[in-house]
């Protein structure tokens, strides 16, 4: 009887330290996942650190199907080659690429950089200000007029006159005077997005944020464009 007993008991034993083996085994064997892994993203990041550098430009122009005017910084502008995988389409004016840096060829489309303070800049919806909202500013709201909205209207005028469309008007006065009112009516009739910018949003404490926030601006109004 006592036989039986230790036979018993030394089987329950083995059971238990077999339960605890194989709980140690699922435990490493899950470590090893995890180390393979980390090994293979490891590989993969060597595998692109071993990869030749590139330049990142900005797309000027398209010329033809196979060639693109690009501009990097501080070297210049370059003609180059687009690569097989690339769509054609998606390159326009201002688009942020990477270039290969032993052929210059252009090899992957970037999205585009803009602080999110740029971002909160524009209005999303087109404003609801109206000429008639506007009192005493009939000459200047006659010549806005003619260099912005007939520009955006009737691009197909100046085309035909062969002159280029104007690019911009500058309103100054003192504050109340009806300068951003004008501008969101010209927005609300040429049906563009709408920014509105405080010369104060772009002083920065640091050297050359302020440029870099003007920039993106620009980045963003070409982006949504047509927008004032």
């Amino acid at each position: 009887m006592a036989l039986d007993t230790f036979f018993h008991n030394k089987i329950e034993s083995m059971k238990l330290e077999i339960i605890q083996g194989q709980a140690v085994l699922r435990r490493l064997e899950a470590q090893r996942n995890e180390y393979n892994s980390r090994v293979r993203l490891l590989r993969e990041e060597l595998g692109l650190l071993q990869q030749p550098g590139s330049y990142v430009g900005e797309v000027v122009k398209v010329m033809g199907t196979k060639k693109v005017l690009v501009k990097v910084h501080p070297e210049g502008k370059y003609v180059v080659d687009i690569a097989d995988n690339i769509d054609i389409s998606k390159l326009t004016a201002g688009k942020r690429v990477t270039l290969l840096s032993d052929s210059y060829k252009l090899s992957s489309l970037l999205p585009s950089s803009v602080d999110p303070l740029v971002s909160l800049m524009m209005v999303e919806k087109v404003p609801d200000s109206t000429y008639d909202m506007i009192g005493g500013l009939d000459e200047q709201i006659k010549q806005i007029k003619e260099v912005i909205e007939l520009g955006l209207k009737h691009p197909e005028l100046f085309e035909s006159l062969g002159i280029a469309q104007p690019k911009g008007v500058l309103l100054y006065g003192p504050p109340g005077t009806g300068k951003t009112l004008l501008a969101r009516a010209v927005a609300h009739h040429t049906d563009c997005k709408f920014i509105r910018v405080s010369g104060s949003e772009l002083v920065q404490k640091y050297i050359g944020e302020g440029s870099r926030m003007v920039r993106e601006l620009f980045v963003m109004a070409r982006e949504h464009a047509p927008s004032i």
